[in-house]
């Protein structure tokens, strides 16, 4: 597992769009995830941004559940979810 100033490197993408929401994810939902979730995160971090921004956007989806569970909070936290 990464540290917090490791995830806070990691979250620094090439799409701002990600880098704040990812950031803003790291604020408010990560430190409530358990273990499992807090791992899902990590491993979204190794995703390339254009895929992430297909899952965000619905125009594909990732296999993994536990990688979709992190999208579909992700989504929420942005809005782009009506759940």
């Amino acid at each position: 597992m990464l540290d917090s100033k490791q995830l806070v490197w990691r979250c620094r993408r090439g799409i701002r769009e990600l880098d704040v929401l990812f950031t803003q994810f790291l604020e408010e939902l990560y430190p409530d995830l358990e273990e499992s979730q807090q791992a899902d995160f990590q491993r979204l971090l190794e995703v390339q941004d254009p895929t992430i921004m297909d899952w965000l956007f619905a125009k594909a989806e990732p296999a993994d559940a536990g990688l979709m569970r992190t999208i579909s909070l992700l989504r929420q936290l942005s809005g782009l979810s009506s759940t």
